[in-house]
């Protein structure tokens, strides 16, 4: 893989003459990517790094994945407009307990070097925090624009956010990595990293920021706290489906940054028509997690049940006699509020007044409608898209 490979889909590139200088001299380097285990799940918005970590192991350079075990307890202000909720050690190491299973869908496990922080920080006296605390100043730290926005409008923040970049810079010391990846949110804590290798006489990293990818809603960029995510861990029908949901536009950053199609390949596939080129990124990504067979089932599962109309063939059954109880009415509004399929009567109401409720293919004109079932046979209920389940006399 040559460097112009190595550095495509990258935002900025800090220290790129020294690390093509490294490169060219064929030095197998140490490429750093740390993770907060801040939740349980890692999400699509990781898979951008992430393959840019793969590109560098496939390269044959060291590839460092840093569980950031102790600065997730002080959690990454990078972005926030306000202070985040403290974690216990308990908490986080739950978190980070299915975190290597889930990079290692991406990333060789057996090319892969795995550190945690605490193994340094949890060793450091209150004498070693202060000496960190004096390689940065007050004013240097309200360079950042989250903290400069916040201060501007008497926002706290906390000292322990303040010395959070300083902490992930100083695991850079550790490791003595010698490229950093990571979204361009990152950018100013991988530059400390840079700043504290310089003032300890090592060789200075070179810092590559990815672009952030876009949430499901296309605007915010993809994160649990907006909750406009996919997870790694997120069902095979769950990553074809909110994949499904995004904008034609979104679809393409996706192939970008998640399939790393060139813009040649993109330009190609962008004469043919939205809806297929869609369902070909859903399947292509359900299949990096799931394998390709279960890709394509759920491929054919979508086109039956969203493009020809036609049932799943798997359906929750709900029996009357039992989700009615004595002396409730069974009209289609009580039955189908008692699936607890939907929030409120209320969304059931506007449901039927847009017509978006069907029992065996009809519409439900009335919310107090009595119903009349097939006492042999299917009687489907269909609301909206995507909820589908059966009824029993």
């Amino acid at each position: 893989m040559n460097k112009h490979e190595l550095l495509s889909n990258t935002e900025i590139v800090i220290g790129e003459e020294e690390l093509k200088e490294k490169l060219s001299k064929g030095k197998k380097l140490k490429i750093k990517f740390g993770v907060d285990p801040t939740r349980p799940d890692l999400t699509f918005g990781h898979l951008v790094v992430f393959n840019k970590l793969k590109q560098f192991q496939d390269a044959g350079h060291k590839a460092i994945l840093l569980i950031g075990d102790y600065t997730a307890r002080i959690g990454d202000p990078s972005g926030r407009s306000d202070l985040r909720p403290e974690l216990t050690e308990a908490e986080v190491n739950e978190n980070a307990k299915t975190y290597l299973e889930q990079a290692f869908k991406i990333i060789d496990s057996q090319k892969t070097i795995v550190r945690r922080n605490s193994e340094w920080f949890a060793k450091m006296s209150f004498a070693d925090a202060l000496a960190l605390s004096r390689k940065m100043t007050v004013a240097r730290m309200l360079e950042r624009d989250d903290f400069k926005n916040r201060f501007k409008r008497n926002q706290p923040i906390s000292m322990v956010e303040f010395m959070y970049p300083l902490i992930q810079g100083y695991d850079s010391i550790v490791l003595e990595s010698d490229v950093e990846i990571g979204g361009s949110d990152q950018l100013f804590n991988m530059l400390v990293g840079r700043t504290l290798q310089k003032d300890e006489g090592l060789q200075t990293q070179a810092v590559l920021t990815m672009p952030l990818l876009l949430g499901l809603d296309g605007r915010k960029k993809m994160s649990k706290s907006f909750n406009n995510y996919i997870a790694f861990n997120d069902s095979p029908r769950d990553i074809f489906g909110k994949i499904m949901s995004i904008s034609d536009e979104t679809m393409w950053n996706y192939y970008k940054l998640l399939l790393l199609k060139n813009e040649k390949t993109i330009l190609n596939l962008k004469m043919n028509h939205p809806m297929e080129m869609k369902k070909n990124l859903s399947m292509e990504l359900t299949s990096l997690f799931y394998g390709k067979k279960v890709g394509e089932k759920e491929r054919i599962y979508f086109e039956n049940v969203f493009t020809q109309r036609e049932n799943p063939e798997e359906m929750e059954s709900f029996s009357i006699k039992e989700i009615i109880s004595d002396g409730e009415s069974s009209n289609i509004l009580n039955i189908l509020n008692n699936t607890k399929k939907f929030d409120s009567k209320g969304q059931i109401r506007r449901l039927i007044q847009q017509g978006a409720i069907k029992l065996n293919g009809q519409k439900v004109e009335k919310a107090e409608e009595l119903i009349t079932l097939n006492q042999k046979g299917d009687n489907v209920i269909k609301a909206g898209k995507k909820i589908f389940f059966n009824l029993i006399p």
